[in-house]
C-alpha cells in the first residue's frame, strides 16, 4: 500500500515531479563540475606551475656565506663547498620519487673569452666582472640504482628559458650564450667562441666551444654563457662535483601541518607529514639521500603555488555551496506548493488512522525518489560540463567517479530532506477535521 501511495502521487502530478527533478539536477550537474573539476585541479594546476621553475634548491650544508650583489656572486671561484655528482641518482630513490620531475645540477665560472692570441688584449677589453659560465645539464641521462635511465636537464627545471637555436650536447664542447651576451660579443648560431679561465690574477686557455644557441630567460642568464656541466667542472678544478642543484617536484599546498618542524613531531605525526607531498616533506627527503646538504624551498614559486591553488579549490567550493542552495531552495518552494496542493489528502489520511509519522515517511519517500533520480540525471549532465570546463581550462578533461557519484547522490538526499524540513513538519501537524470541514 505504501509504495502504491508512493507512486500513485506521481501519477498524478508528473509536470510538478518534473519540475521539481530538473531543478534538483541542475543543482547537481553544477556540484558535479565544480567537485570532479576540484578533485583534478591540483594535479593539473601542479603540472602547470612546473612552467615557473623549480621550486626545491640543494645546497652544501658547510657552504660559506654567499657574497652576491647585483646577482653576481663575487666569491673566488674555489670558495664554499661542492657536492658529489654520484649521489645524485640517489634522488629518484626518495618515497616521493615519482612527484619528482627533473633536477639540474650548476656550477658557475668566471672567465674570459675570445681568441687566445690575442689573450693580453682580451683581458683589458674585459669588465672587471668578467663573463661567467654557468656549467648544467641540458639534456642528461641519469643512470638509476634500479638500472633504467632517467632523463633531466635544464629544460625541465626551467622550461620558460628561449633557446633561438638549440641545447647543447652534454657531453659536446657546444654552448649557448645570452642574448645580452651575444649583442655585446658580436655573436651569432654557428659562431666558435674561445673561453679563457682567470686564475690568481693570471689567465688559462680553454678549448674553443661552439655556439649552437642563443638563450633569452628575462634574468641575469641572459648575460651568460651556459655550457656542459662538465666543462665548468673542469675549469674549476672540481671534476664530479656541483655547487646548486634545482629540483622541481610536484606538491601540495603546504597548510599550517606541514610548516611544522620534524624535530617537535611525534612518531605517527612525522610520518603522516612525511607521507604527504608536501614540499618540504619532499626537502627533508632529499636531504636524508644527500648526505651534507642543505635543502630550501624556493618560497616565491611553492607559495605562489599554495595560493593560486587554495584560490581555485575555493571558487569551486563556493560554486558548488551555491549550485546546493539553489537546488535546495527550489525544492523547498516545489514541496510547500505540495504539501498545499495536497492538504485535504492529508488530512483525509489522517481521519483514516495515519499518524504523523506516517504522513511525514510518505511524503519524505517521494522526496527522497526525486533526489535519487534528479541527482544521478545530474551527475550525468556535470560530468558533460565537467569535461568541457576541464578541455577548456587544462586541456585535459577530468576522468568520472563512482565516489562522486555516490557524493552527489547523497547530497541530492541531503538537500531534498533539508529543502523539504519545513513543509514536512507542517504537514505532520494538519488536524484533520478542520481540514475536513473545508477550513
Amino acid at each position: 500500500m505504501f509504495l502504491r501511495l508512493v507512486a500513485d502521487s506521481f501519477r498524478r502530478r508528473p509536470r510538478h515531479k518534473l519540475l521539481t527533478g530538473a531543478a534538483l539536477a541542475l543543482g547537481m550537474a553544477v556540484a558535479t563540475a565544480a567537485l570532479s573539476v576540484s578533485l583534478d585541479v591540483g594535479d593539473r594546476l601542479s603540472h602547470e606551475f612546473r612552467s615557473l621553475g623549480a621550486n626545491l634548491l640543494v645546497t652544501p650544508q658547510a657552504d660559506t656565506l654567499p657574497l652576491e650583489i647585483g646577482g653576481i656572486d663575487y666569491r673566488p671561484v674555489n670558495a664554499g663547498a661542492y657536492l658529489p655528482e654520484s649521489d645524485l641518482p640517489k634522488i629518484k630513490t626518495v618515497f616521493w620519487h615519482n612527484n619528482i620531475i627533473a633536477f639540474t645540477p650548476t656550477i658557475e665560472v668566471p672567465i674570459i673569452v675570445g681568441n687566445p692570441a690575442s689573450v693580453p688584449e682580451i683581458a683589458s677589453s674585459i669588465p672587471t666582472t668578467g663573463v661567467r659560465l654557468i656549467g648544467t645539464w641540458a639534456h642528461h641521462e641519469v643512470p638509476l640504482p634500479d638500472g633504467s635511465i632517467y632523463v633531466t636537464g635544464v629544460e625541465k627545471t626551467n622550461p620558460w628559458w628561449h633557446v633561438r637555436g638549440r641545447w647543447f650536447e652534454d657531453k659536446s664542447t657546444e654552448c649557448v650564450v645570452g642574448i645580452t651576451l651575444a649583442k655585446r660579443l658580436k655573436l651569432s648560431v654557428g659562431d666558435t667562441l674561445m673561453i679563457v679561465e682567470r686564475v690568481h690574477g693570471g689567465l688559462e686557455s680553454s678549448s674553443q666551444l661552439a655556439v649552437v644557441g642563443l638563450l633569452e630567460t628575462g634574468g641575469t642568464e641572459d648575460d651568460r654563457i651556459v655550457a656542459p656541466l662538465a666543462i665548468a667542472q673542469t675549469l674549476s678544478g672540481k671534476q664530479g662535483q656541483y655547487r646548486n642543484l634545482y629540483v622541481s617536484a610536484l606538491t601540495k599546498p603546504e597548510d599550517d601541518f606541514a610548516r611544522r618542524s620534524p624535530a617537535a613531531m611525534t612518531p605517527d605525526e612525522l610520518e603522516r607529514w612525511s607521507c604527504s607531498p608536501y614540499v618540504s616533506s619532499i626537502a627533508y627527503s632529499i636531504k636524508q639521500v644527500l648526505p651534507g646538504s642543505d635543502v630550501r624551498v624556493i618560497r616565491r614559486v611553492a607559495e605562489g603555488e599554495g595560493r593560486i591553488l587554495t584560490r581555485v579549490r575555493t571558487l569551486l567550493w563556493l560554486v558548488t555551496f551555491a549550485a546546493l542552495l539553489a537546488a535546495a531552495l527550489a525544492v523547498g518552494a516545489s514541496s510547500a506548493a505540495s504539501v498545499i496542493e495536497r492538504r485535504t489528502e492529508i488530512g483525509l489520511m489522517k481521519a483514516l488512522g495515519a499518524g504523523s509519522g506516517m504522513v511525514g515517511i510518505l511524503l519524505a519517500a517521494e522526496q527522497l525518489l526525486l533526489a535519487v533520480a534528479g541527482g544521478a540525471a545530474g551527475y550525468a549532465l556535470g560530468i558533460v560540463l565537467a569535461r568541457l570546463v576541464g578541455e577548456k581550462i587544462f586541456g585535459v578533461a577530468p576522468q568520472p567517479s563512482i565516489l562522486v557519484l555516490v557524493v552527489i547522490v547523497g547530497l541530492a538526499a541531503a538537500v531534498t530532506i533539508a529543502g523539504s524540513a519545513i513543509p514536512l513538519r507542517r504537514a505532520a501537524r494538519y488536524e484533520p477535521a478542520p481540514i475536513l470541514r473545508g477550513e
